[in-house]
């Protein structure tokens, strides 16, 4: 479990996360200190975002080789000749939103290079039809909405996910990688990556909870992340501790542990923003642009006592709420969200920087 944040915890997090701005690492790959374009045999899947309706396309099958192609980049904030801030302000904005909406959910891209299953694929070989026809038809059942855990310690935040359909999918169930950044904020998504699922074959699980050949599908495996890991009480995710914690005791410690993971979540946002997953740039940065007031407004209200999460409930401050080490954690980390959400194209964030 977590234990409590020290003073400087957050401050030291930031000054690591900014030791690598200058660091020539690919666009999407973790440092060593220790997201689903569909790609190929491997996707990559953004979690916590309502999804559109988009053209699907037969995945390409990946071979196993080194790349040699140039990080993808993208120009969120260009110059804009307008003649007010406002103006410029207005332009910047709607600029964000048309990229955001325009956004493919399912593309096929040449260069995967910092997938974390690149060389799981078929390498060279031609995949069974029956396996392509199964991921076409993953595709179509995806383009739904899928909402976010509004109401948890996860709210506004984005989580990436690689994922791998083997050769003999779906008798198998599918690979899931989560990166983490090193921070483990659900004791079903370790720091390692490892995702603990009993749908994925990761964990014990009794008849339906683990995966059904040719029945199970990707669609359940991203609503059980979303429904039974990035709930509202995950601590209760750890075995044992639900029948171990009970009552009174038991909501105490799920308060704290809360409280804690909504201050990596805040870390995770800002490791996200500056390494987003390659080819996924303009949809974290429209994601995160087009929150960045939200997300600030409840670090505000968290300060002032609100619980984690009510604030999607109309929670209103309330001194025997939230705990002082968590509202001085929060206000850690305001200024660092302000800096990096104001840095990639939101605009009057600086309202919410708390004075030192």
């Amino acid at each position: 479990m977590f234990e409590n944040f020290k003073e400087d915890d957050e401050a030291h997090y930031l000054n690591m996360q900014a030791q690598f701005d200058n660091v020539d690492l690919p666009t999407g790959v973790e440092a060593s200190f220790s997201w689903l374009d569909g790609p190929h045999v491997t996707t990559t899947s953004v979690a916590n975002l309502p999804a559109e309706t988009h053209e699907h396309e037969v995945p390409n099958i990946p071979h196993c080789k080194s790349n040699n192609i140039a990080s993808s980049s993208t120009s969120v904030c260009p110059d804009i000749a307008t003649s007010s801030a406002p103006e410029k302000e207005a332009a910047t904005k709607e600029k964000l939103n048309v990229k955001l909406e325009n956004f493919k959910l399912f593309d096929i891209v040449d260069d995967f290079s910092d997938h974390h299953f690149i060389c799981d694929g078929f390498q060279g070989q031609q995949p069974p039809k029956t396996w392509t026809k199964k991921i076409q038809d993953e595709w179509k059942i995806l383009e739904k909405d899928l909402p976010g855990p509004a109401g948890t310690p996860y709210h506004d935040g984005l989580f990436v996910f690689d994922v791998h359909f083997p050769p003999t999918y779906p008798n198998i169930p599918p690979k899931v990688y989560y990166y983490s950044g090193g921070l483990r904020l659900n004791p079903n998504l370790y720091d390692n990556g490892k995702v603990c699922l009993s749908l994925l074959n990761t964990w014990i699980g009794k008849g339906s909870e683990m995966w059904m050949p040719n029945n199970s599908t990707m669609l359940q495996v991203l609503v059980s992340i979303q429904a039974l890991i990035l709930n509202d009480k995950p601590f209760f995710n750890e075995p044992l501790y639900e029948s171990r914690y009970l009552g009174a005791e038991g909501e105490k410690k799920s308060k704290a542990y809360n409280e804690d993971i909504f201050v990596l979540s805040l870390k995770t946002m800002i490791y996200t923003l500056r390494r987003p997953p390659k080819h996924f740039e303009e949809l974290v940065v429209g994601h995160f642009c087009s929150r960045a007031h939200v997300i600030l407004s409840a670090c505000r209200a968290y300060m002032e006592g609100v619980q984690v999460g009510s604030t999607v409930n109309g929670g209103t401050p309330d001194d025997k709420s939230g705990s002082n080490q968590f509202k001085a954690a929060v206000g850690r980390m305001v200024n660092g969200l302000v800096s990096n959400f104001s840095r990639y194209g939101a605009t009057n964030c600086d309202q919410y920087r708390v004075e030192s």
